[in-house]
């Protein structure tokens, strides 16, 4: 055991901050994967290093301090879904706009995006154990399919196949036996498999945005913002889906959805709310847009909805737009 973590086990409370600090970001990644919602994981680290300051003295150094706090955030987590319950459930209804016929994308009122700055730092907290941000594991749709999980099941496959810890290593972590891990983890794989988008069921790493997609993004935006949504056909596919988590509303189809963006858009239109303004940003290691509305008469842009973009052979396949009441935290204004 290290001075510092001596320290702190012996009640230095500045040594134990320096300590569980380096440890932050990286458990809130960890707590995100568990729960889908950026804000409940940060409560859920703060809950953590709470729990972690009263039992201190339970600290055995056979494990690292690193895996000890790895064990509370993962009990808190596992605490928390006790008491709040979650499960995906397809839409209710028919899109708002488009062919009622569509199959139904999945509900998960819950869900936010988290920013790629804060990963940036969980993977410096990491170190070489780049698997904490690994895009293909950090991705929407892989948070989407792994809440299909119950929370026992999505912890250990969260421990076993994305940050790539033992079986035994699990098991001690989780208070469970090895055989039950491996249960677990044979039962859960075949639900994530299922649950996956076709193209994803590997895990193949996704490559980074290329120049194509960085163009279309650009595109987007400058469509937006001078007002021609006309011109963003060609930029969608003609089966985008686009979904608004926490709003119950949804929209399939290209034409349908444009059309409905036209009447928002056109200043002669009686549902016209204002002129666009767009920044790029990124969440979930994937392209990102803050949109931003300035009403008739006012003068300041506000903060209107932050877009999450899938893109597929250099078109827009899917969006997911969420609300902006986490602007700040992907650094961004609240107005222009």
């Amino acid at each position: 055991m290290d001075d510092v973590v001596a320290d702190a086990i012996a009640g230095n409370q500045n040594a134990f901050t320096t300590l569980v600090e380096r440890h932050r970001h990286e458990l809130q990644v960890h707590c995100y994967r568990m729960l889908g919602s950026f804000e409940d994981a940060e409560d859920q680290v703060q809950e953590t290093f709470l729990r972690a300051w009263r039992k201190r003295d339970t600290y055995q150094a056979r494990a690292t301090f690193r895996a000890w706090l790895y064990r509370i955030a993962t009990n808190a987590c596992l605490d928390f879904l006790d008491r709040h319950p979650r499960t995906p459930k397809p839409y209710a209804d028919p899109p708002a706009i488009g062919e009622p016929d569509t199959p139904r994308p999945q509900y998960l009122p819950w869900l936010q995006p988290f920013p790629d700055h804060l990963l940036d730092r969980a993977a410096e907290e990491a170190g070489p154990d780049t698997a904490v941000v690994r895009r293909e594991t950090i991705e929407l749709a892989f948070l989407t399919a792994i809440h299909h999980l119950p929370p026992r099941q999505r912890a250990v496959l969260v421990l076993r196949d994305v940050l790539g810890w033992r079986a035994e290593e699990t098991a001690e972590l989780l208070d469970i036996t090895v055989p039950a891990v491996k249960s677990a983890l044979q039962r859960a794989r075949p639900v994530l498999r299922e649950h996956l988008p076709a193209s994803r069921t590997q895990w193949a790493p996704t490559a980074d945005p290329d120049k194509a997609e960085r163009d279309l993004l650009r595109r987007y935006m400058s469509v937006l913002d001078d007002q021609s949504p006309a011109t963003l056909t060609d930029l969608f596919r003609h089966d985008v889906v686009i979904t608004m988590p926490p709003h119950t509303l949804w929209f399939a189809g290209r034409d349908p959805f444009l059309a409905g963006m036209a009447e928002l858009m056109e200043p002669t239109s009686p549902n016209y709310i204002g002129e666009w303004r767009s920044m790029p940003t990124r969440a979930n290691r994937q392209p990102a847009v803050a949109h931003y509305v300035r009403p008739p008469g006012e003068t300041v842009f506000h903060a209107q909805v932050l877009d999450v973009i899938h893109m597929q052979n250099g078109e827009i396949a899917s969006v997911m737009a969420f609300v902006p009441d986490l602007f700040p935290a992907f650094g961004l204004p609240t107005t222009l």
